[in-house]
């Protein structure tokens, strides 16, 4: 995950090749229920003053963040999942009825793998990229955006050319807190034939 970003544009069709290949992730029934609000130029300064304003940037960490020049923020629609499952060769399911048929919401987690093939395939092509949560202003965002009510926001994605420790003068490009904890072994992690 990348925090310190260059203020150089990144072309709408390099952007449009992301997305791209973040649509051929695993999608049930291949629903693809996702949407990728993408805000760039004077829309990322809307975002920013909604969900961190002014008065709160000086204790910020990340600087270099508010400098990427792409914030796409991530939704999931349920009611294309429904619709999907109402369908001839789905129907059968059960899951066409009601969200609450499904014993796990596929929205959330298709819009997640989605989001995570993003992640990577804006690495790939040279790009930083930094996933995170919108814990406050949603509400504002949402009417000042447009956003239907009905569609999940999953997180934000900061996209952008990597701003070099050395050029970061004034911001921060070390890692996160999180990042100096352990990571799970495999062994801690696969269980094989039982629990």
């Amino acid at each position: 995950m990348v925090r310190s970003f260059s203020k150089d544009p990144v072309t709408p069709e390099l952007v449009e090749r992301l997305v791209d290949l973040a649509s051929r992730a695993p999608s049930a029934g291949k629903t693809q229920g996702w949407h990728f609000l993408v805000l760039q130029d004077g829309e990322t300064s809307k975002f920013w003053d909604t969900t961190l304003p002014t008065e709160k940037r000086a204790s910020f960490k990340w600087k270099h963040l508010l400098d990427a020049p792409i914030i796409g923020l991530v939704f999931a629609d349920s009611a294309a999942y429904v619709a999907r499952y109402s369908e001839p060769d789905k129907s059968s399911t059960g899951l066409g009825a009601s969200e609450s048929s499904w014993p796990t919401p596929y929205w959330t987690v298709d819009a997640s793998f989605a989001t995570m093939t993003l992640l990577l395939a804006a690495h790939d092509a040279g790009l930083g990229a930094l996933f995170f949560a919108v814990f406050s202003g949603e509400a504002e965002l949402r009417k000042l955006l447009g956003v239907p009510s009905d569609l999940q926001l999953i997180g934000a994605v900061a996209m952008g050319w990597p701003l070099t420790q050395e050029l970061s003068a004034g911001g921060s490009s070390e890692k996160g807190l999180s990042a100096s904890r352990k990571r799970r072994t495999p062994s801690q992690i696969t269980h094989f034939g039982k629990w």
